[in-house]
């Protein structure tokens, strides 16, 4: 397993006091009223808009991308709704590393739990494929109460965030992997674990094919999907976290087990498949999407930016 970030001493050097005064407000701020907490994200979102123009660019960009024949009013409906979201990113993040067990019920539910029932009497690994919703954090808390996984996740630079995270990732899970650890997950999947894994965002042309995703027919994939099913043979169940409208809360949809829909005759076949079960996710909640990711940024050599 992958060595864990621990507490310790260097955590309360004055280079981390600006961090550590950003964590107190946010647990502060979770102790609002829901309803409440709602409202505030969103405007917080909205006001993002005004200083991460690059990002709004950004995520105007991969909506023209992905969705052309979207109406340009449209497009410009869904950027601001996104962006909201971001701001309830940030509230939901809060809540999924401070709220008690009992809140986080309170306003979530989830529903397909039976798909991972399945797999579990069948005495197969679950690759959990996980997709960069921004309801991201929260959703791995809310799996993470019904079906204890392991996450597999990038270190932060920032030493604090880093145990922050992973402390709060803790909190309904068994443990954390390294995304570079491919062995660990397998031996993971093959001793029966969960495994919540995204392989929906660009990292970079090492390890990665170019298989269409939306309208995008050369989006850089990663072949760790190829290298995974292909090794453990794991169940392979998509999970998408929802924030109901009007402040009503969460649903947690755990979709059917799609391995037998997974080719493995090359890496290029998997990554496609793999492509259109995470569309399928991201068409439920379109607008919580992690559109200001720089999705396309890895280009075939010789093709020009897209960005």
């Amino acid at each position: 397993m992958t060595q864990l970030p621990q507490f310790s001493r260097e955590l309360l050097h004055p280079r981390f006091w600006l961090t550590w005064l950003g964590i107190i407000v946010l647990y502060l701020l979770v102790l609002l009223p829901y309803p409440l907490l709602s409202v505030l994200g969103c405007s917080l979102g909205r006001l993002a808009m005004r200083f991460m123009k690059r990002r709004v660019e950004i995520a105007r960009r991969n909506l023209e991308l992905c969705f052309p024949e979207m109406p340009g009013s449209e497009r410009e409906s869904m950027v601001k709704h996104n962006f909201e979201s971001v701001g309830m990113g940030l509230i939901e993040t809060g809540m999924a590393w401070f709220w008690p067990d009992w809140r986080i019920h309170k306003w979530c539910r989830a529903s397909g739990l039976e798909h991972i029932a399945q797999a579990r009497q069948e005495q197969r690994g679950v690759l959990l494929i996980g997709m960069h919703f921004l309801t991201l954090e929260l959703g791995a808390r809310i799996f993470g109460l019904h079906n204890p996984g392991i996450g597999v996740y990038r270190p932060n630079d920032n030493k604090l965030i880093d145990w922050l995270q992973t402390r709060g990732r803790m909190r309904s899970n068994k443990s954390m992997l390294d995304r570079k650890d491919l062995k660990g997950m397998i031996r993971a999947l093959k001793g029966g674990e969960i495994i919540w894994y995204a392989p929906d965002h660009d990292y970079g042309p090492r390890s990665s094919v170019f298989a269409p995703f939306f309208a995008v027919d050369k989006a850089a994939t990663t072949v760790g999907s190829y290298l995974l099913i292909r090794s453990a043979k794991p169940a392979v169940i998509p999970f998408v976290p929802r924030r109901l409208p009007h402040g009503r809360g969460y649903e947690l949809t755990i979709l059917p087990d799609v391995s037998a829909t997974m080719p493995l005759d090359s890496e290029l076949a998997t990554a496609t498949r793999m492509n259109q079960v995470v569309e399928e996710g991201v068409l439920l909640a379109p607008e919580q999407y992690m559109w200001l990711h720089r999705r396309f940024k890895t280009r075939p050599e010789g093709e020009p930016s897209r960005y």
